[in-house]
């Protein structure tokens, strides 16, 4: 009965205006200015009648051939999962086991004994300096030293004995003590003529040339020697983190050279805000296993100084903003078996963002239905198909 009585009402708006009396032609042919704006108001008023004729057939329609169509989209569920927030810096790797080793003594770099890219150990004699005749020199000490030793034991033996002046058990007892002493001196003073890994490495540059004269100081440089096991980086983080960087904190590094992430965790923090600045040090470590990374390289430091065990999660390029600048988003809730859906325009409050996701800290509920594409030709209350 509805459907006929809708039929009923499209037919009879269909004839209610006829063909006018006169044609546009007509009118204007005759050049009468008032006529023509007649003709244009009256044709006006024709075309509104017209399209209201032609929604009610697109309701006949709709309702007679069962086709009602509601606007397409795609949802997402809200649902609780971790959220970790990370404070994005710039840094550089150093090592605090990158030396220039110098010799300790003047005279000819006599031998050396690695090259470039050698791995030495701690110390790994690297290269020798010619002693200029101390070796001798210790030698003869040495055989003196063994005689006072021997001169010496003797007159012990003998004033144990109740033999022998007690003036004579003392000299001998300080020659042997003087021998031993000057040669200790020799031979520390013979140790500087070789030159020695003072820890584990590489070999990163040979200075000095074999046959060159070496002498202690600036600019007499024999090897530059790099450990690569133990590397870090220090960033500078704004003082309003202090709170939230702290020791034993995730950290990702990557290295935009290596395309490179690795996780690691912060070492230290500091104790000192720089006030030029405003921030504080943060020292992070970095492995180093394969050898790829090295001193001076660029890297990009993530530190976590966020985390929501129990957080919301939804795209920030789905939420919308009102006049009173409140941000919201559409939810389609409860679906039917058809997947049809009743929208709802729902006020929320976010907190950080990361990587193109926003926490939402009130409005949505775990479950939800929030409308991801179609949300911006959809109303509140309107009627809508979820495709997915």
């Amino acid at each position: 009965m509805k459907k006929i009585i809708i039929l009923f009402i499209v037919t009879i708006g269909l004839f209610s205006c006829g063909d006018s009396d006169q044609s546009v032609s007509g009118v204007i042919a005759k050049g009468d200015l008032d006529a023509i704006r007649a003709k244009k108001n009256e044709i006006s008023a024709q075309q509104k009648v017209i399209e209201t004729q032609i929604q009610s057939l697109d309701s006949a329609i709709a309702i007679l051939g069962n086709e009602e169509k509601f606007p397409l989209v795609n949802t997402i569920a809200a649902k609780h999962e971790v959220f970790n927030h990370y404070l994005e810096l710039q840094g550089d790797v150093s090592t605090k086991q990158n030396v220039l080793i110098y010799p300790e003594m003047a005279g000819t770099l006599q031998k050396v004994y690695v090259k470039e890219g050698d791995r030495v150990t701690k110390g790994q004699l690297l290269a020798s300096i010619d002693d200029g005749g101390m070796s001798s020199q210790l030698s003869q000490l040495k055989t003196q030293a063994s005689l006072a030793k021997t001169t010496f034991e003797r007159q012990e033996r003998l004033w144990k004995q109740n033999i022998g002046s007690e003036i004579q058990y003392l000299q001998a007892k300080t020659n042997y003590e003087a021998s031993e002493n000057m040669v200790a001196q020799a031979d520390s003073q013979l140790g500087k003529s070789t030159i020695r890994a003072p820890f584990a490495g590489i070999i990163d540059d040979v200075i000095k040339d074999q046959g060159t004269v070496v002498a202690p100081g600036v600019g007499s440089e024999v090897f530059r020697l790099v450990n690569l096991s133990d590397m870090y980086i220090e960033v500078e983080v704004p003082e309003t983190y202090l709170g939230a960087v702290s020791k034993g904190k995730e950290a990702m590094v990557y290295f935009p050279v290596l395309g490179d992430t690795i996780t690691t965790k912060i070492r230290e923090t500091g104790n000192f805000i720089n006030p030029s600045n405003r921030s504080f040090q943060v020292e992070i470590p970095v492995p180093n296993k394969d050898g790829k990374i090295k001193p001076n390289l660029s890297a990009k430091v993530s530190l976590n100084d966020y985390t929501n065990e129990n957080a919301v999660l939804i795209p920030t390029s789905i939420i919308s903003e009102n006049a009173e600048g409140e941000q919201y988003v559409y939810v389609a809730n409860d679906p039917n078996a058809d997947n049809e859906a009743i929208v709802k325009r729902t006020i929320i409050t976010t907190g950080k963002t990361q990587g193109g996701k926003i926490e939402v800290l009130t409005g949505l509920e775990d479950g939800n239905h929030v409308i991801k594409e179609g949300a911006r030709s959809v109303k509140d209350g309107q009627k809508v198909k979820i495709k997915n």
